[in-house]
């Protein structure tokens, strides 16, 4: 299997994996690498860094970063989610169909929507989101809409304690 960045004509850049070059070039031929945001065929190879170790890396644990903590909300600022797509991606990475690929791209546009509508009509209180949703719950603040971050920890203990809120994948701008 080989991975490759690619790019779309909108400048969107996302991985694909293929079972080698040649299946690469088969099918962007064939039309059917499309980007998972837009949709479009007009997609290319994009500049990739290499992934390059050394033996001391392979000696050593290597220490791995954090996922970045998912923006929190409350469940009542939230509209449904959208529907994801009932057919998985095939084993090269590239997604089967054209009804697949509009479908991945629909959810990724309702996810860029749902975080502009968070950002445009929620307050962002960081790090402080589990204790400022607290207060709302618990009556001490007026009620609105908040999003931050918050440790695993805080989120079980806000479960625990009856005060509703929900993870939200933040997908990241594309527009920047």
């Amino acid at each position: 299997m080989i991975v490759f960045d690619l790019r779309c004509k909108k400048e969107h850049v996302f991985e694909a994996w293929f079972k080698d070059s040649a299946s690469y070039h088969e099918q962007i031929e064939a039309g059917v690498v499309r980007c998972p945001v837009c949709g479009s065929k007009r997609v290319e190879k994009a500049l990739m860094a290499p992934n390059v170790t050394t033996r001391r890396q392979n000696k050593e644990p290597s220490a791995v970063s954090p996922a970045p903590v998912p923006a929190e909300v409350p469940a009542a600022a939230l509209p449904a989610p959208p529907a994801l797509p009932a057919k998985p991606a095939s084993a090269s990475g590239s997604v089967t169909t054209n009804a697949d690929v509009e479908k991945v791209a629909e959810v990724m546009r309702a996810l860029s929507d749902l975080r502009d509508n968070v950002e445009r009509d929620c307050d962002y209180v960081g790090t402080n989101f589990a204790e400022e949703a607290r207060k709302i719950h618990y009556g001490e603040t007026e009620a609105r809409g908040i999003y931050g971050e918050s440790s695993d920890e805080d989120a079980k203990a806000l479960e625990e304690e009856g005060v509703e809120f929900a993870r939200v994948p933040w997908v990241p701008r594309h527009d920047s």
